[in-house]
């Protein structure tokens, strides 16, 4: 499995960190996915917090990619952009559909089941642990001036040329 954050463009590196990771580093229960079939899964994203971002952040975008996803293009599980400069965190289940818990102007995007929400992990039964890479990527701009029902890869193209740092959490989830 090869890191998909070693294709993009080099930029700052900042902390990203989340509270609801276990010993092992591993997501939590309710951070699986419920509606993916996973026993005792809720899908309620994670908390996250972050520091040391660059001084000229507009906004970021948030994004949680599994690349170990039987398919040949991974899976997004969850997208966001438009995050104001001046957020520091998330609390746990923001990336809920219609949440009331996100910052004012804050958009959630289609993930690869097209549901503007976030859908928790869900390797399958027995599967190697699978890495969910959780990005956070500070812009230059207040907003990214695309559709809301982009795809995931269309806003990260939209990105290019106007990111300042990213921060990357890689989490594993396995199912025994």
């Amino acid at each position: 499995m090869s890191n998909p954050i070693d294709n993009l463009q080099k930029v700052q590196s900042f902390k990203l960190v989340s509270n609801n990771l276990n010993v092992a580093g591993m997501f939590a229960k309710q951070q699986y996915s419920g509606m993916f079939g996973v026993e005792g899964g809720q899908d309620e994203s994670p908390e996250l917090s972050w520091s040391g971002v660059p001084a000229e952040t507009k906004s970021f975008t948030l994004t949680m990619y599994d690349p170990d996803a039987p398919t040949q293009s991974g899976f997004w599980h969850w997208v966001m952009m438009n995050i104001p400069a001046n957020t520091q965190s998330l609390v746990a289940g923001a990336g809920a559909a219609n949440s009331d818990k996100l910052p004012e102007g804050t958009l959630l995007m289609p993930n690869d089941a097209r549901a503007k929400q976030y859908i928790g992990a869900a390797p399958a039964k027995g599967d190697a642990p699978h890495h969910y890479y959780v990005t956070l990527t500070a812009l230059d701009v207040a907003k990214l001036d695309i559709p809301d029902d982009s795809t995931p890869a269309f806003m990260n193209f939209n990105m290019i040329g106007h990111e300042l740092g990213r921060a990357v959490l890689e989490i594993k989830a396995e199912i025994k």
